[in-house]
């Protein structure tokens, strides 16, 4: 504020001689962006940066501070070093700015201290399009006194581009003094004191070369001002030459040797002096690379003295466009290098020396100094060779074996093979049996005399001829046929097994090895038995041996056991010797169980009229274990063919009883038994009112004829068989036997009986009642008349009562009579049958029905009841008579 109030006198008196033009002159050449900070930086929309280590500080002149008293009066901003350490920045912001004219911004700025010692640093700072920040465009350091300094910033960026000005203050290692800015003002005309660079152009180059930028500046006396060039993101580079153009213009040079990607960047100018500083717009350093081929060339065609290729020259690193191509060739194994300019996508390189190796790289060439490439990769080719003088000799045989022929050759030098390179091959074929043929070559050394042909069938001609090979042509020896030794077969295909089981026997047959390896001689076939259904079968033994003829593809194996798998081994033979065995298991059907003989035997023990007790005796396993015994009734009919006894077909549905009554079948299943329930020969009753393993044995008929079965079961594996033999056959009763009654009829009868009853006694009692009420209006006129009455009455009611009783008696009677029949056939049903004592699941028939003897409470039973009927005075004695009935409940 001081060079302001210094200023004023001026300003008052050119106000006195011209006041109105000079004000609007004045007011015209600032542009925003400026401040004074009388009202604080957030009044010009000046802001902290959020990132720096403290704040710049605001003095006003309106309040008190703590400022020394030999600090400028006034409203400034400033950092007070001494609070702060070294190294530690405080950065102010100024709006951001977008001018289309050359302008200038001009500032005040002081760095005091008592002692005189460096506060520390005073940086400007020009942020360009919100970049980052690069290194500072002006700087001042060091003690500069009490008074004001006026510096000048010369910016010269333009729109479309924006910039930001950034003020920063750098504590020093003293920490003593203070650092303060004022009056930042934005003018719309060029400096004075600092030079406005001129636009920066772009520079362009190629990798490799030297970039130079040419900084041109206008201002008086810039010339000799500090002068570098600035890089955004690394270091300054110094200026490399200065020329004056004329008084008021001069240009910079600054030369960047041998550039790469790595310094493409943006860069300006900058110059500095105590007075103020100028910086140009960024400019771009662009870094081309020069053009290499990804691919090596492409070989179109190859002769004895030319290369013909294709550039392949479309796919590059680096960067166009491109202006020359250029093939370069050489030999691999020479020193020499030629290059020839190719204007086509294709070129041919001739007088080139046969069977040579040649080495093939194309160059690309961009505009500028540099612009060459690298070679890009190559294509190493050989010319071919001529084709070779003669064939060679006919082989020589020098070994046979099975799956091997050693051979032997004359030696190859160049004067036969005409070329340096060459290749000799051993090449064989061959036919096996089902039109299988093979063909193969074997490159060998030429070097060795001798090579061997490995991996051949036994037992085959092989034609084997040798071939002599070189980039130009080949030469073939005539073929010689040599058949290989025999062999020992190879296996059985196994696909080709297959045994046909019985319970007894075994067929197995097979076909020849698909490898026989010479001429089959015989088949031998071990087998042993490796384990069985049936416990009793000892399957530990040594194998057995059988040999066929060579001829004799299948055999039979008999007297084997049942439920057995016996595992058999196959192999062939030749003059060799045996080949590999091939095996397979087979397992034997099982056997049905063997039962006793009952033809002639009686197995009934027991008969009654709805039972039949027979003796079960257990059968023999054969090949598996018993898994069931079951017992089947068939009804006889007179019309159906009696079944035999003897070779019977079994019945091998179970039918329940419930299911043959509704499906009309002849049989039923009466019982399932375990075989642990038939030990030893056991008693059974057929009709014991039972249930063994869900099939009910219901009492039989009287009035049918049946034919007991006893059937013995093995099951394993999906494999059952099943033996039974008649044991029993019981005939129809002749004579009325003794019928047992239905529970379900008797309860029907017994109801039908009571309710009979009941309606007598009903009736008997109303005509009871009507007596009484007669006899109640009859006047005794006599006392003998009336106790002769009332005795009668007494007899009367003591001979109905005798008679309710004798009722009910009779009723308990039936009742219980009915109740000892039932429990009595429950006891006989239950002795008659021995088998179910231990079988959890038999059940009788009246527990399975829930079927009770007991007769419940039935309300047409009647029960006497004495009821007093008190009736009108009596004439005899003027006492209630009372009567009594018998009341039926």
């Amino acid at each position: 504020m001081d060079v302001a109030a210094a200023a004023l006198p001026a300003f008052v008196a050119l106000w006195f001689l011209s006041p109105w033009p000079l004000l609007g002159s004045v007011q015209g050449q600032f542009s925003a962006g400026g401040c004074t900070f009388d009202d604080g930086p957030g009044a010009c929309d000046y802001h902290q940066d959020l990132y720096d280590d403290f704040e710049w500080v605001h003095v006003s002149a309106q309040e008190p501070h703590y400022l020394p008293p030999e600090m400028p009066q006034g409203s400034y901003m400033v950092v007070d070093s001494s609070n702060h350490d070294p190294g530690e920045k405080a950065r102010l912001q100024l709006p951001t700015m977008k001018e289309n004219d050359t302008h200038c911004i001009d500032f005040s700025y002081l760095l005091y201290s008592q002692k005189g010692l460096n506060p520390g640093t005073l940086n400007i700072l020009v942020r360009v399009n919100k970049g980052p920040l690069a290194n500072p465009i002006w700087n001042v350091t060091g003690f500069t006194g009490r008074d004001w300094l006026r510096a000048e910033l010369a910016v010269s960026t333009f729109w479309p581009n924006e910039y930001q000005v950034i003020f920063e203050a750098e504590v020093s290692g003293g920490r003593s003094g203070y650092i303060a800015i004022d009056d930042i003002q934005v003018l719309s005309y060029p400096c004075d004191k600092s030079p406005h660079f001129l636009r920066l152009g772009d520079v362009e180059v190629n990798a490799g070369q030297n970039a130079t930028f040419q900084c041109i500046a206008t201002g008086r006396d810039a010339v000799h001002n500090k002068l570098w060039l600035q890089r955004r993101n690394g270091e300054d580079i110094p200026v490399a030459q200065t020329k004056n153009i004329n008084h008021r213009r001069f240009a910079a040079s600054f030369r960047l040797q041998e550039v790469t990607k790595t310094d493409q960047d943006l860069y300006r100018c900058v110059t500095q002096s105590e007075r103020g500083s100028g910086v140009s717009n960024f400019a771009q350093l662009i870094v081309r690379e020069p053009p290499r081929p990804i691919a090596p060339p492409q070989l179109l065609g190859v002769g004895p003295t030319y290369l013909l290729i294709q550039l392949n020259a479309n796919s590059i690193i680096g960067d166009g466009p491109i202006i020359l191509k250029e093939v370069e060739y050489r030999m691999t194994s020479g020193s020499w290098t030629e290059t020839h300019a190719v204007n086509a996508p294709t070129y041919k390189l001739w007088h080139l020396d046969p069977d040579t190796e040649y080495e093939i790289r194309v160059l690309l060439t961009r505009p500028g100094e540099g612009g060459t490439g690298l070679p890009g990769p190559p294509l190493i080719t050989r010319t071919k060779c001529a084709e070779p003088m003669r064939t060679p000799k006919t082989l020589k045989i020098a070994e046979i074996q099975a799956r091997r022929i050693a051979v032997d050759w004359e030696s190859l030098g160049y004067n036969i093979t005409r070329c340096h390179t060459f290749n000799v091959t051993i090449c064989y074929h061959y036919f096996r049996g089902h039109n299988e043929s093979r063909a193969d070559c074997l490159d060998m050394d030429p070097k060795a005399p001798q090579h061997v042909v490995n991996h051949l069938p036994p037992y085959t001609n092989v034609s084997l001829k040798m071939i002599l090979t070189n980039p130009e042509g080949r030469k073939e020896s005539e073929e010689t046929i040599i058949q290989t030794d025999e062999d020992v077969p190879g296996p059985v295909p196994v696909k080709s097994l297959q045994g046909t089981s019985f319970e007894n026997k075994i067929f197995l047959n097979w076909k020849e090895p698909l490898e026989p390896n010479g001429i089959i001689t015989q088949y031998e076939v071990s087998y042993s038995s490796i384990r069985s259904f049936d416990p009793a079968v000892p399957v530990a033994g040594p194998p057995q041996t059988v040999s066929n003829l060579w001829n004799s593809t299948h055999h039979v194996f008999m007297h084997l056991h049942p439920g057995t798998t016996y595992q058999f081994f196959i192999r062939a033979s030749t003059v060799k010797g045996f080949g590999p065995a091939t095996a397979i298991n087979v397992t034997t059907n099982i056997s049905a169980p063997t039962l006793p003989d009952y033809e002639g035997v009686d197995a009934s023990l027991n008969e009654t009229a709805t039972t039949i007790t027979v003796l079960l005796r257990p059968a023999q396993a054969k090949g598996a274990p018993i898994s069931a015994y079951q017992i089947v009734v068939e009804q006889l009919h007179p019309h159906r063919t009696k079944r035999e006894a003897g070779a019977m077909e079994c019945y091998q549905v179970p039918v329940t009883y419930q299911n043959a009554l509704s499906g009309g079948a002849p049989y039923y299943f009466a019982a399932e038994l375990p075989p642990g329930n038939l030990p030893e020969p056991a008693p059974f009753t057929v009709g014991d009112n039972r249930t063994y393993k869900g099939f009910w044995n219901p009492p039989l008929a009287p009035r049918k004829g049946y034919n007991i079965y006893f059937q013995a079961m093995s099951s394993v594996e999906k494999e059952t068989k099943t033996q039974c033999v008649r044991i029993a056959t019981k005939a129809a009763a002749t004579e009325e036997p003794e019928v047992i009654p239905d529970p379900a009829k008797q309860t029907d009868r017994v109801v039908k009986i009571a309710g009979i009853s009941a309606g007598i006694l009903v009736f008997i009692l109303l005509l009871l009642v009507v007596i009484v009420i007669v006899k109640k209006r009859h006047v005794c006129w006599r006392r003998h008349i009336c106790i002769r009455n009332i005795r009668r009455s007494y007899y009367s009611y003591s001979y109905y009562l005798k008679l309710a009783k004798k009722r009910k008696d009779a009723m308990g009677n039936t009742r219980q009579e009915m109740t000892h029949m039932v429990n009595a056939m429950d006891r006989s049903y239950a002795d008659q049958s021995t088998l179910h004592a231990e079988d959890p699941l038999s059940l009788t028939f009246m527990d399975q029905h829930n079927f009770s003897p007991r007769l419940p409470n039935d309300p047409l039973v009647p029960t006497a009841v004495l009821v007093p009927i008190t009736g009108r005075k009596s004439v005899c004695h003027g006492d209630n008579n009372s009567f009594f009935a018998i009341s039926y409940l």
